[in-house]
């Protein structure tokens, strides 16, 4: 029988993070060739790997990653079973190995792919599984190219990345910013004008049955029936819709007997509440129109506008689940 060192025990273990007893059966079985007890190791994760195949890796690390010059950002998630595993530290280290070679690829293909101390990353990855008993496998990747490109990352839970369309002053903060909001609030898309005809008008039907079916209840209850928009979207509001609203607002004014010379001062008011109320999609699902969630007087638009004369040009966010 080959002697097995502690030193080569060590060495192994070190290489591959599995543990003591499990790299001496290894190195035994591989009578002492470092290379076979790798090779051993990454049998014994794929067994556990086909074995897990049917497992949700819902848990896990969300990492994001931006190069140097703040041009490339990828945001990734690496998962495991369960929540014990997603935060010990080895793990999150895993991920942010992960995510640094990831930031040298475009796809999730490429990654897996790509080299990890001699091996794939995909292998990296059932290696692991074995080491850990747990399916780990590589649930998310994304990647965002920019002038100037920033991230936030919410407790290894979520992972965030804007492009704005230049590097301005306190680009970082501003970046942090927008990326908090986007981690936070969940928009789907930048603008309204992003949205198709189609689903603009089966959100508009879909939105106002259920406020008719809550006012119901309200009135079943004596309370005050909530408003039923005729809109939802700053696409459906039209230079027409927008008049009309305008010539329904001064009738409102003129039944209260409001003085002719003082409707300049309220209209805006009324356009603005008119707006907002029927703009509720756009709010929740286009992160310039959400409401900033550090400053609830405006909008994301409005509070990237406030560092100068940058946009943004697009966000990525990843989760764990």
């Amino acid at each position: 029988m080959t002697k097995i060192t502690a030193a080569e025990v060590n060495k192994l273990r070190q290489s591959t993070g599995a543990g003591m007893m499990d790299c001496k059966k290894a190195l035994v079985e591989a009578e002492g060739d470092f290379d076979k007890a790798i090779s051993v190791l990454r049998k014994k994760g794929q067994k556990v790997a086909d074995q897990r195949a049917d497992r949700e890796s819902s848990e896990g690390a969300a990492v994001a990653k931006i190069n140097a010059d703040c041009t490339v950002g990828i945001a990734i998630v690496v998962g495991c079973e369960t929540d014990f595993v997603g935060k010990n530290d080895s793990f999150i280290a895993l991920a942010n190995e992960i995510a640094d070679i990831a930031l040298k690829c475009s796809t999730k293909e490429e990654v897996l792919a790509s080299d990890f101390g001699g091996m794939t990353v995909a292998d990296k990855l059932i290696e692991q599984t074995g080491v850990i008993g747990e399916k780990i496998d590589l649930n998310a990747f994304e990647r965002l190219e920019a002038p100037y490109v920033g991230s936030y990352v919410h407790i290894n839970k979520i992972a965030a990345l804007v492009g704005f369309s230049a590097k301005v002053e306190k680009a970082e903060e501003l970046a942090k910013d927008v990326a908090m909001q986007v981690a936070s609030m969940g928009a789907t898309t930048l603008s309204y004008k992003d949205f198709d005809p189609a689903f603009i008008a089966s959100e508009t039907d879909a939105r106002i049955a259920v406020i008719e079916k809550d006012n119901e209840e309200r009135v079943r209850m004596d309370k005050t029936p909530k408003n039923v928009p005729s809109y939802i979207s700053m696409a459906q509001l039209t230079p027409e819709v927008l008049a009309k609203a305008e010539e329904d607002a001064k009738a409102e004014l003129k039944a209260e007997g409001k003085p002719e010379q003082i409707w300049d001062r309220i209209l805006p008011g009324k356009m603005e509440r008119f707006i907002s109320d029927n703009t509720t999609l756009d709010q929740e699902k286009c992160l310039l129109d959400q409401t900033f969630i550090k400053d609830d007087k405006m909008n994301v638009e409005k509070y990237v506008a406030s560092y100068g004369d940058v946009k943004v040009t697009d966000f990525k966010r990843v989760s764990l689940g």
